[in-house]
């Protein structure tokens, strides 16, 4: 498995700017698929957004295809997830993950067969 740590989470105003991080060790990230999920209060964990580490396809969910941006350092070993245009419901803790699906089966990757998780950065977005 790969260690991820979250970082960047915050309060803001709707329709502003977050931009998340996730750094990765351990293991090679080669042939790792990493993303973001979130989990709102009361609701189930849901997929955000994948990119394949080694050719940066990405995936998004509806939700916030075109606010959201996913992408990678390789030299850093970190992922970002640029958050723009937020809105109240986009609050949540946003975990970063890491698995071998590819990354547009992320959409259908359900949570308890993710192969690695962070711990969670909480965003909350007010009104």
């Amino acid at each position: 498995q790969v260690q991820l740590v979250e970082s960047g989470g915050g309060l803001v105003p709707a329709g502003d700017s977050l931009r998340l991080s996730c750094a990765a060790s351990g293991r090679t990230l080669r042939w790792y698929v990493m993303g973001w999920f979130r989990q709102a209060p009361g609701k189930e964990r849901e997929f955000v957004a994948a990119i394949t580490w080694s050719d940066e396809t990405t995936s998004y969910a509806d939700s916030v295809k075109g606010r959201f941006t996913i992408s990678r350092d390789s030299a850093k070993n970190t992922m970002y997830l640029q958050m723009s245009s937020l809105k109240p419901e986009d609050t949540a803790v946003y975990y970063c993950a890491a698995d071998y699906t590819p990354a547009p089966a992320w959409g259908h990757l359900p949570s308890y067969r993710v192969n690695s998780w962070g711990k969670g950065t909480l965003v909350t977005v007010s009104s």
